[in-house]
């Protein structure tokens, strides 16, 4: 009989220390989630790449000091992504050559299909930026969180170190003004 199936993310955090694939398990399941939302926060594939990377650099330095207060590690993991995309032109140089020292393994080259596909990822991505990018940064912030990472209203709060009424807040204004922006233009006809 084979090794259970932790599904708990504060249990494998918790292993994690001692335990590489117990880390492994938890890149899996969050790094899509901070690449997403490294991507709409930079606007930029290949540094949304290399941040997501960096994000899970910092876990892996710090998954024996730091403990979750969520049984989901997405918050914690996306409050990282947050501080490290604000601090991104200092730590990336540090953490590059920490990554460089750790990895063996060279990237591979993408294929034509794959880079076609990025760059029309790259351009619905700039769009959807450029009217997200209309808002005050903290209401960007909370969209980030909540909207596109599909964070709860009370781990969005974790994240940004706020309470959980400042996101609910945030959310509702930016969700007005985007609807406001997003409804099409009214005209009005001079009676005859």
């Amino acid at each position: 009989m084979g090794p259970a199936v932790l599904r708990d993310d504060a249990e494998l955090w918790r292993r994690a220390s001692t335990d590489a694939e117990a880390f492994g398990e938890l890149f899996e399941r969050h790094a899509q989630a901070v690449f997403a939302f490294c991507a709409r926060r930079t606007g930029d594939l290949a540094l949304a790449e290399d941040l997501t990377s960096v994000v899970f650099l910092e876990a892996w330095r710090r998954r024996g000091s730091v403990r979750l207060e969520s049984r989901s590690a997405l918050p914690w993991l996306l409050g990282t992504a947050h501080n490290v995309v604000r601090n991104q032109h200092r730590s990336l140089r540090r953490h590059r050559a920490a990554l460089a020292r750790m990895c063996a393994d060279g990237v591979s080259p993408s294929g034509e299909e794959e880079a076609i596909e990025r760059l029309d990822a790259q351009r619905v991505l700039s769009a959807a930026l450029e009217t997200v990018g209309r808002l005050p940064r903290e209401q960007q912030e909370a969209v980030n969180l909540v909207l596109w990472s599909g964070l709860s209203y009370e781990d969005a709060a974790l994240a940004l170190g706020v309470p959980i009424g400042t996101v609910r807040s945030r959310v509702a204004r930016a969700r007005a003004t985007l609807a406001a922006s997003l409804a099409p233009p009214t005209t009005s006809k001079e009676l005859p």
